[in-house]
């Protein structure tokens, strides 16, 4: 059975740091007879953050209002009250547990000073660029007993910590992007991060991108780190053990056949489980006009200035994908791209023969992105393009005019249900 007050209206959504043991005093004789074991508490994120209070007893007990306002129910054995921590700081002598006329008391956590906050700050910014390579983190500045969670992986030791670190870096060689530090609460810091992992294991090395948020408890008696939570974007329950956690992951185990061709370059900045926010580096293009988001034609005329009908007959390498692209949101007007190499100069690059070929520079920027499989066709594409709309206007972003289809694979020479496509807005 678990209660969860709710705080008044002034503390809503205040951020709230991690509160390692809390002293108990028992006030009154009877608890003798009741064998209490407060284990350490845990953070919820939510409109109001909580402590995991798990009370073993040997009786029933009542839970009374924090403001004395009559019972909010009974404990049993084995019961988890909830009580949120603006009430242990604001309150300190208000979170009564009875058994019969007993009553526990708990004390109000010390903060970190801002001299300490700040050289943490610091701190994480520097060490975690060392995060998976071979100077590793600083263990010094961590408990011995620190607290490592995430959707899938648990533990409560400096060494258990550590060797997670190891086996992350053993068979995922992950690349650790660090995006953003700061101090959200007293005793805490959040910073966030893209990771993007190749399974070693199997022989087409998967790749698997996750982003989220970590929050780093710190203790204000010693001024080290004792947890380490992480959250991921992709995800509802982050709790652990987290199903939908697992399934995420092995889901980016599937096998698809990518060229291994130059590529236009971004960073993932989020990826949920609807589509991942890209921001691109700036790119070069030969387009020429389309038909429809999944035709062909004009391939064989944009494609034909990269294979020499250009004014230097010189041939220029192949990249990948294949864009189709329509200004507006309809499929009326569409332009069938080839990108051409990373390092081309618009100023250097041989003008086209044809006078339906352009070369012009594509912006890049932000783009949300929705990955798929299989051959496309026009009406599944657009079910694609809602499905991404929906998701996008859920979490508050706003899209410009416009979308693209990025299409990876020779459909002549690649199996239907390994090909790559992907959808951008």
């Amino acid at each position: 059975m678990s209660h969860t007050p709710t705080p008044p209206p002034h503390h809503r959504g205040q951020p709230v740091a991690m509160v390692d043991s809390l002293p108990v005093r028992a006030l009154h004789p009877s608890f003798s007879s009741i064998k209490h074991d407060f284990m350490r508490a845990h953070l919820f994120l939510g409109s109001h953050c909580c402590l995991d209070w798990r009370v073993n007893l040997k009786a029933a007990a009542s839970v009374t209002n924090i403001h004395g306002g009559g019972c909010l129910g009974l404990l049993a054995k084995g019961d988890t009250y909830h009580c949120p921590l603006w009430a242990v700081k604001r309150y300190r002598n208000c979170i009564p547990i009875h058994a019969g006329v007993g009553l526990a008391v708990v004390e109000e956590e010390a903060n970190c000073s801002p001299e300490t906050m700040k050289e943490l700050l610091a701190f994480l910014e520097d060490d975690l660029v060392h995060l998976f390579d071979e100077t590793g983190i600083d263990k010094r500045r961590y408990e011995r007993n620190v607290e490592f969670r995430d959707p899938i992986t648990r533990h409560n030791t400096l060494d258990g910590y550590l060797f997670n670190i190891q086996m992350l870096r053993f068979l995922f060689s992950p690349i650790f992007e660090l995006q953003c530090v700061k101090q959200t609460g007293p005793n805490e810091i959040t910073f966030w991060w893209t990771m993007t992992m190749e399974f070693a294991l199997l022989p087409w090395r998967p790749q698997m991108i996750f982003t989220g948020r970590t929050l780093m408890g710190v203790n204000p008696k010693t001024g080290k780190f004792r947890s380490h939570v992480d959250y991921w974007d992709s995800l509802k329950n982050n709790d652990y053990f987290s199903f939908e956690g697992l399934m995420d992951l092995l889901k980016q185990f599937m096998y698809y056949k990518t060229p291994d061709l130059e590529t236009p370059k971004y960073k993932v900045l989020k990826r949920t489980a609807v589509y991942e926010v890209r921001n691109y580096e700036p790119f070069i293009v030969a387009e020429t006009e389309g038909d429809k988001l999944t035709g062909s034609k004009g391939f064989n005329t944009v494609t034909g200035y990269i294979f020499g009908r250009n004014s230097k007959g010189e041939k220029i390498p192949m990249s990948t994908p294949v864009f189709t692209e329509t200004i507006d949101n309809s499929t009326l007007d569409v332009c069938i791209q080839v990108v051409l190499p990373y390092r081309s100069q618009l100023s250097e690059l041989p003008m086209p023969l044809q006078d339906n070929v352009k070369i012009r520079q594509v912006s890049g920027g932000f783009m949300a992105v929705i990955k798929f499989s299989g051959s496309p066709t026009e009406g599944y594409v657009m079910e694609k393009e809602r499905e991404v709309q929906v998701a996008l206007t859920r979490d508050g972003l706003n899209t410009k005019n416009g979308f693209m289809l990025a299409r990876y694979n020779d459909p002549n020479q690649t199996s239907t249900f390994i090909m790559v496509q992907q959808f951008l807005l």
